[in-house]
């Protein structure tokens, strides 16, 4: 019988062994998957794409455990596939609780979180088990351990000045690549406005207020009650703008983006989006979001996956585009493709020369696939961080 115990006991722990050393990227793979064929671009779109500063709103890579330095088998982001893309600035957004069962209509705060069960998987460490905050801590962690690992490839970005100073390397150094710090939901900060203090000194330079469930901030538009801000969301705005850092609506409801907007007296973003005008949903803007959004001087992200933009290549990606251009104005658009976010997209951060054509071929003029591409987003970092 003792052997027999033991002999159980082995099989458990080489089972257990296996899950924490594959279970991770096995769930990775089948999330962020990359679907559909690989697209032509012509000479003049590469040639272009070359010349332009791309920047992208919003990527969930620090989540999934891979060494980013590294070049990834699965998923959309690492350095060098942003290399290859000839990114310049790339957020990376921290997930620090999702619903089990996540949807775009309706998912309630206590349902069972995923990231609890992802966090045991991947072994962080013990207090992320029970802290959304010392989750966004230790992601932030992360991108800063792999900055200092870069040898100077990767640069973590906190003020206007480090951003003036990356651009002026990129001129001389174009594979510098510039990350900041996003955070996807307000929740992370366990009602504690004390929080941002944290987050703050760790990088954190965007902070959403929801994320796919109502939170002691705010309505999420996939929330159960989908509200406005509350008491502790009215407070939380005016102090991330004393701080200079960028307030961000994506997955906010209606309600709580229109009083938020109301309240707002520096630019936002929406990092990661599409709009009602090509793609009816409620996870998209309307035009009249997205012209409040423009009238603070704020910049939208447009998405790459289905629920965004109703297609699964860069053309739709593309309509989405040259609509908020059209409603927004083409100074308040830019890139917010949610890579590595649990979604499905045409390409990875490699694909992104097949956008530039997909506007060119829209006929979208040099000087405005410019801004979209990232120049929007260079001059909002450079004007409004700290």
């Amino acid at each position: 019988m003792r052997r027999r115990l033991l002999a159980a006991a082995l099989v458990l722990a080489i089972l257990l062994a296996l899950a924490l050393a594959v279970g991770p990227g096995l769930v990775e793979a089948r999330l962020n998957r990359v679907q559909g064929a690989p697209a032509e671009v012509t000479p003049a779109a590469a040639a272009l794409h070359r010349r332009l500063l791309v920047a992208d709103l919003h990527c969930d890579a620090l989540l999934w455990g891979r060494n980013l330095l590294k070049r990834g088998s699965r998923g959309h982001v690492d350095l060098p596939r942003l290399r290859e893309g000839h990114v310049a600035l790339q957020a990376f957004t921290v997930v620090t609780k999702t619903p089990h069962g996540l949807n775009v209509t309706r998912n309630a705060a206590d349902s069972f979180d995923d990231i609890t069960a992802l966090a045991l998987l991947q072994r962080w460490p013990p207090a992320t088990v029970t802290s959304l905050t010392a989750r966004a801590l230790y992601q932030a962690g992360r991108l800063r351990d792999m900055a200092a690992r870069s040898e100077g490839g990767l640069v973590l970005l906190r003020t206007r000045a480090d951003v003036t100073a990356l651009l002026e390397r990129r001129a001389r150094e174009p594979r510098v690549v510039g990350a900041w710090l996003g955070l996807e939901g307000a929740h992370a900060l366990q009602g504690d406005l004390a929080s941002v203090d944290a987050l703050d000194a760790a990088g954190y330079r965007m902070i959403g207020l929801a994320h796919f469930f109502d939170n002691e901030w705010a309505g999420s538009a996939h929330g159960v009650k989908k509200g406005g801000l509350t008491d502790l969301g009215r407070r939380l705005v005016p102090e991330l703008e004393r701080r200079r850092i960028l307030l961000d609506l994506a997955h906010a409801s209606p309600a709580a983006i229109d009083e938020a907007l109301a309240l707002s007296r520096r630019p936002v973003v929406v990092s990661h989006t599409g709009v009602k005008g090509t793609c009816d949903n409620v996870r998209n803007l309307s035009d009249d979001q997205l012209r409040r959004v423009a009238a603070t001087g704020g910049v939208i992200g447009i998405g790459f996956w289905e629920t965004a933009v109703c297609g699964s290549d860069e053309r739709a990606i593309a309509a989405a585009i040259v609509h908020a251009v059209r409603v927004a104005g083409p100074t308040h658009v830019g890139l917010g493709s949610d890579f590595d976010g649990a979604v499905t997209t045409p390409f990875d951060a490699t694909g992104l020369p097949r956008v530039t054509r997909a506007l060119m071929d829209v006929g979208l003029s040099e000087a405005d696939i410019a801004r979209v591409m990232g120049g929007n987003v260079a001059r909002l970092l450079s004007e409004w961080l700290p």
